[in-house]
This record gives C-alpha cells, structure tokens and sequence, in this order.
C-alpha cells in the first residue's frame, strides 16, 4: 500500500479541518443591548449525541420573539421542532470492547478494546458456541443485516476479535454483533494476514502490562485513469447499504506496569492495510503510519492527551512482524437470518 495514497486522502481532510477550526474559532457578535439570546449554536461532537432540549417549543417560541425584534429575519433551529436529523452515535459498551457505529456506511466507525497477559487466559469462551447477530439497539433502516453478508463474497470481519474474548463466553458472544463487523476479504486476509495481525497484538502482553488497541475502517482515495484521485468503494446488501472499506486501521498503544491514570510515556504504533490478500511474507512495518495520517484519513482524533514527546515508537522497541500460524478456518454457523 503506498503512503503518499494516505498522505493525499490526509492533505485533503487537514484542508477541511482547518476551515473548520477557523469557522468554530470566531466569536459570535455580541446580541444589542436589551435583546433576548437565541439558543445557544448548535455544536455536534464526533462522540456524543448532541442535547437537542435547548430546541424545546418553548424555547423556539422564545427565539421567534427575538426573530421579532429584528435579532435576526430567519430562524433555521425551528427545524428541530419536527425531528433532530443527527448524525447519532450509536455507542455499544461492551465487556471486552467499546465501538461506535457509522449508520451511513452500516459499519462501526471504531472499535476499542483493551487486553492483558491475563484476559487471554483461562479460555472459558469457545466461538463454536457463538453466531454472528444483528444489532437490535441499532434502528432497523440503519442496520447492517445478516442477508446484506449472504453471498456477497466477503467475511464478516471482527474488528475487537473473537480470540481478544476467551476469558468469558459472554464477552466472546458480543463480538458477534454486526456492530463490530466490517466487510473484509476472507481468503489471504480476514482469515490469514489480518489474522496473524491480531496475533501480533495479542503477543505484545509478553512485553508489555497493558495493550489498548483500537480499530476501524478506512475509504481512502486512489489515483483514476484520468489523473484524478477519487474515493470508490463496493457496497453490499439487498438494498445495497454496505459499505465494502478500502483500508483497515489499527492504533495500539504499549502502557507499561506502573502507567498511571494520567498519560505517560506510552509505545505506539499505527498501521494502515488495504483491504486484499496480502502476502505473509509482508513485513508488517511496511503498513505502519504516522498516527495523524489516520486521524486526517478517519476524521477521529485519536491520542490528543498524549503529547509528542512521551510517545515511543513501538516498532522501535518490538519487531513488527507477524508470526505465521494456523487458525481454524471453520464455516460460519448456520443462522436462518443469513
């Protein structure tokens, strides 16, 4: 995969994020003297579902009065009296994993998880007594659906895997929810190198206490046969509805022993593959990435608190490589919803 793809998808987004922080960076004219205060502008967080009270009738009628008095000759929250459009964060708080789901590309926006030496052990979870489920605290016209992966050529890639879970059948169980899949390619990747990458996760316990990762799709530009870069993706599913990402991310993120609440020196590392069979042969350093690369390419803000200088190269204190190893590649269990 090349860098200079992602870094073009990045140039593009960082263009974005600096109107916008221009935009949010000016201050609102101050109201004339005597005038009542519109509500408050409305302010979407990329990780809360906005409080839309403050558009209450009452307080409508309240702008309308200030609409009145010449504050202003339009009054666009009056939407809200019909319906908030969103975007709505459907946030899962699961026992092995936290995600966040994307209902436009019906895939999770990001999965974060976090394992230890011990969480992997005891192995009391089998995933021959799990079945992949669909999301019902999800509304259904934005759910991914288990027809939608029936026949459509690829596998319903767990983003917190499966083996992350062993230490209770439950918490394995949850990895199953659509909410935590994305489409990927089963043969020479979800099944074989993006396998042998969670592996690698996974053995980090050895030299590390605590290993965070996090985990989510990426649509990432490439270059047209007309010099253009453009953004193209599959989308599956009867209607077709979802999204088939181009690249997949990992951060992970090295605590040590004595990590306290607060950040300390922490060993990351941040990788982006494409979506394909990869060779496994293929270093894994060969996919590793700057963290601001995916934050531009997924614009999410990942590792804000931790500041430059306490972050560590983790490919510097570890070899990034996978370790080739065989996994069960059994069939997906029978589900009359497929």
């Amino acid at each position: 995969m090349s860098k200079a793809m992602i870094l073009v998808a990045a140039a593009g987004a960082s263009a974005g994020a600096a109107v916008t922080a221009l935009f949010l960076g000016r201050r609102p004219a101050s109201p004339p003297s005597g005038a009542k205060s519109a509500p408050p502008p409305l302010v979407v967080s990329a990780h809360t579902t906005p409080n839309f009270t403050q558009y209450s009738p009452e307080r409508l009628e309240t702008t309308n009065n200030a609409v009145t008095n010449n504050t202003s000759i339009v009054d666009p929250s009056g939407w809200f009296k019909y319906g908030t459009p969103g975007p709505i964060n459907d946030i899962a708080t699961r026992t092995a994993f936290l995600s966040v789901y994307d209902r436009r590309m019906r895939n999770p926006a990001w999965v974060a998880e976090h394992i230890t030496a011990e969480s992997l052990v005891g192995g009391k979870g089998d995933r021959k007594h799990s079945v992949f489920l669909e999301d019902t605290a999800v509304p259904q016209k934005f759910r991914a659906g288990l027809k939608d992966y029936f026949r459509s050529g690829y596998d319903r890639g767990h983003m917190a895997p499966a083996a992350d879970a062993k230490f209770s059948q439950d918490a394995m169980n949850e990895t199953f929810f659509l909410t935590n899949m994305c489409p990927q390619v089963g043969e020479g990747f979800n099944r074989d190198y993006w396998a042998h990458f969670e592996d690698f996760c996974r053995r980090l316990t050895s030299k590390y206490s605590s290993i965070r990762v996090i985990t989510g799709p990426l649509y990432l530009p490439k270059l047209d046969t007309d010099g253009k870069y453009r953004v193209t993706y599959e989308v599956i599913g009867s209607p077709p509805s979802v999204a088939v990402p181009t690249h997949f991310y990992k951060i992970i993120v090295g605590e040590s022993t004595n990590a306290p609440a607060t950040p300390r020196s922490v060993a990351i590392g941040a990788f982006v593959l494409p979506n394909a069979a990869i060779d496994n042969k293929t270093p894994l350093a060969e996919f590793a990435v700057p963290v601001e690369m995916i934050e531009r390419a997924s614009g999410l803000d990942f590792l804000s608190l931790v500041p430059a200088e306490k972050r560590r190269s983790l490919c510097r204190e570890v070899d990034c490589n996978i370790l080739v190893r065989e996994f069960p590649k059994r069939l997906p269990k029978a589900n009359t919803g497929k």
